[in-house]
């Protein structure tokens, strides 16, 4: 169970939710060239090639957490910022995510590593329909504590990703989704390459409503026993 604020218009509130169904969205960018330069970078860490773009991965549910205290197993992990899509009763909400990869593992089976590490959301909603409007709008940032210093990791507007509306239709045939669904929504590349870090800190920025959704996690690797 996840509780989550919500703000729309001017009103909030609280809600606790069960998700039912996660799916995380991969390779998802918009332009050709994007997805190749993502591509590129995990191939360079050993990760194989997709079969076709966009992919969706279903993930246990079990892995969804709202943690500041993420333990891994090894160091070969990292985060990566992405926009979320939430559907509930009432309607499409979104917040910011990090889906946090086993790197190591990737290089063996995308899939398998996505099963592997917790997939971090914020606690923060704000209605779709409020920003659908001027979604390319949008802007994530990420920073992660590298050897002791708080890098700039991602930034870049969510116009690199293919829009939620896309990404459901293609997976659901439908412009929405079932309530209780989840949808992690692609990622940015990041600034100097992928790498591991003891902190994560993610943010999702409307520049048009000037609010922001953020979330940040300390990331404790724990030994690899044989």
């Amino acid at each position: 169970m996840l509780t989550f604020d919500r703000l729309w218009q001017d009103k909030r509130d609280r809600v606790a939710v069960q998700i039912d169904t996660l799916i995380v969205a991969g390779w998802a960018g918009r332009d050709a060239h994007a997805i190749e330069h993502h591509i590129e970078e995990l191939a360079a860490i050993g990760v194989p090639r997709p079969s076709t773009v966009p992919l969706f991965y279903r993930i246990g549910t079990g892995q969804l957490s709202q943690t500041t205290q993420l333990q891994v197993l090894g160091p070969d992990t990292s985060g990566e910022v992405e926009p979320v899509v939430l559907s509930l009763a009432d309607g499409l909400w979104v917040t910011v995510g990090s889906d946090h990869t086993d790197r190591k593992a990737e290089s063996a089976g995308v899939a398998l590593s996505k099963q592997l590490c917790s997939k971090v959301v914020g606690t923060g909603l704000w209605r779709y329909d409020e920003v659908a409007p001027h979604w390319d709008s949008l802007i994530l940032r990420a920073w992660a504590t590298i050897d002791g210093n708080r890098t700039l990791y991602q930034e870049g507007a969510v116009s690199g990703l293919r829009s939620p509306a896309d990404l459901m239709q293609r997976y659901s045939n439908s412009a929405t989704l079932p309530p209780g669904s989840l949808m992690f929504g692609g990622t940015i590349g990041a600034i100097g390459g992928i790498r591991p870090g003891t902190r994560f800190e993610m943010e999702l920025e409307d520049p048009v409503l000037q609010r922001k959704l953020n979330h940040a996690y300390d990331i404790e690797a724990l030994p690899v026993v044989a």
